[in-house]
């Protein structure tokens, strides 16, 4: 018997499309413009799954989607908007819905919406009342398996005595975008083994490696693209996943992610909160076997060498008043990385903000989420550490370096580099 999939949309116009698409998918569909038929239709019907519109005429989608939950805590519920914004498509996933489409709806991501939501619904279902109350739809393990791989093997990689990672359950984090200035949010989603780290764009659907093969800019931020979409300034988040462990993970996001207070602390947090699970498969990672070497314009040098552990060592040198700056860190422990580099901020400089500007950068610079360095001090805000400035270059060369697509471990030296010369090394090291 085919599944039954409940319409909920005041365009009759949308009803009968998605109805065609679903339809010669196998699937039976109902529908309804009206939100208060709808809960009469989900009590009498039990359709598995519900496509529901935000804005409907008589009752707000989300007062429907949260009263469809309330019904039945394994609803599996795929919010539609034509005119929604990111805060919106976030509000409903905490919520508690399993997918946002954006309108016009595409046949493929209505069809992936439809076989992902049964799926999630079913899983519900199987794990009982436990499973019913994650926070949000965990990543369907067969469709994961199909989807994903595991990013290409390196010459250098060997066993560490651990297990490889992902998050416990699903999680929605947003913010603003620190280069577009746009509101940005991003759904975290746990990956099955072997299946490395993957970036979804929404609304498109379009995937994006973690790794060094899609990055496509390294001017202020680390962009990754893939078929003309593009996820900005991942740096930050990588970072806090290196030095976690977590190896396999799905993240949903609108075109950047989120820059939170300009440092890795934030993440750090989520990963607490939410917790790390430990999976079954062994952890690989990239033993570095001799020295690979950059060399930029003038004094700019970055390296690494065979070492026991992963470690960074870097030298800054900017004008006055942050002047020249050394720091370096062993990253042991999840721990360490949380307390010694994740608070570091990002920063920028006064004189800069005009070209910044110009090249329509920096737009999501807010005096709570960047360092911004004047002529002769720092103009909003108290440093978290004397040497802020560099230990922040040194979390940007750990979520860089996860582009790799692996745990790293070597002896990194850098002096004045950034990550066109990050991009650089791990490229060296990915050709062997």
């Amino acid at each position: 018997m085919s599944e039954l999939i409940l319409l909920v949309d005041d365009e009759p116009g949308i009803l009968t499309t998605l109805g065609g698409i679903l339809a010669d998918e196998g699937y039976e569909t109902l529908a309804t413009t009206s939100g208060e038929e709808a809960l009469s239709l989900y009590r009498e019907r039990k359709p598995a799954v519900v496509f529901l519109d935000i804005w409907l005429a008589d009752r707000d989608g989300l007062e429907v989607l949260r009263a469809v939950r309330d019904e039945d805590p394994a609803a599996a519920v795929v919010m539609m908007s034509g005119h929604g914004t990111t805060s919106t498509a976030v509000k409903a996933i905490k919520m508690g819905a399993f997918d946002y489409l954006e309108k016009p709806l595409s046949y493929r991501r209505a069809v992936e919406a439809a076989s992902g939501a049964l799926s999630y619904r079913q899983s519900l279902l199987d794990a009982g009342p436990a499973g019913a109350a994650l926070p949000g739809p965990p990543a369907d393990r067969a469709d994961a398996e199909r989807r994903f791989t595991a990013p290409p093997d390196v010459p250098l990689l060997a066993a560490t005595g651990r297990r490889q990672s992902t998050i416990r359950h699903s999680t929605v984090v947003y913010g603003l975008g620190l280069h577009s200035g746009q509101r940005t949010g991003m759904v975290l989603q746990p990956l099955p083994e072997n299946s490395g780290i993957h970036f979804v764009t929404l609304p498109t659907g379009i995937e994006i490696p973690a790794h060094v093969r899609a990055v496509a800019e390294t001017d202020y931020a680390t962009t990754l693209s893939v078929e003309g979409e593009n996820i900005r300034t991942v740096e930050h988040l990588l970072s806090a996943l290196h030095a976690y462990g977590v190896g396999n993970l799905l993240i949903k996001v609108h075109g950047e992610i989120p820059v939170l207070d300009g440092s890795a602390l934030e993440f750090c947090k989520m990963l607490d909160e939410v917790g790390v699970a430990e999976q079954d498969e062994p952890q690989r990672e990239v033993v570095i076997d001799r020295r690979y070497e950059t060399n930029g314009s003038g004094e700019k040098r970055l390296t690494i060498e065979p070492a026991d552990e992963f470690s960074v060592s870097y030298l800054l040198r900017y004008p006055a008043p942050v002047g020249e700056q050394s720091a370096e860190f062993t990253l042991t422990s999840a721990e360490a990385y949380k307390a010694e580099i994740a608070p570091a901020r990002t920063f920028g400089f006064m004189k800069d903000l005009k070209m910044l500007n110009e090249l329509g950068l920096g737009s999501g610079g807010r005096l709570d989420n960047f360092i911004l360095v004047g002529e002769d001090e720092v103009l909003n805000t108290e440093l978290r550490f004397p040497d802020e400035f560099v230990r922040h270059k040194i979390l940007d060369i750990i979520g860089d370096l996860y582009l790799v697509g692996y745990p790293i471990r070597g002896k990194v030296t850098a002096r004045l580099t950034g990550h066109r010369d990050n991009i650089a090394l791990v490229r060296q090291i990915m050709a062997g």
